[in-house]
């Protein structure tokens, strides 16, 4: 057995997000609707390549100016 080991433990945190589950189950379904609205976008791949294309190397010290060391 861990020298750690709680058994049964949980969280403030876990014990209100499952209190919070049990009180409107709905909130998963909510919460991947939000998550599919802001972040679970298709990816044009074309677009990133050309993207990627374009960029122009930096220097190492962009400070310095050509011509003068």
């Amino acid at each position: 057995m861990h020298i750690f080991y709680r058994p049964l433990y949980q969280s403030d945190a876990t014990q209100f997000i499952d209190e919070l589950k049990a009180k409107d189950p709905e909130v998963e379904a909510r919460q991947r609707e939000g998550r599919e609205l802001l972040w679970d976008k298709p990816v044009n791949r074309e677009a990133w390549a050309e993207y990627r294309a374009a960029q122009v190397a930096q220097k190492p010290y962009v400070y310095l100016t050509e011509g003068k060391p």
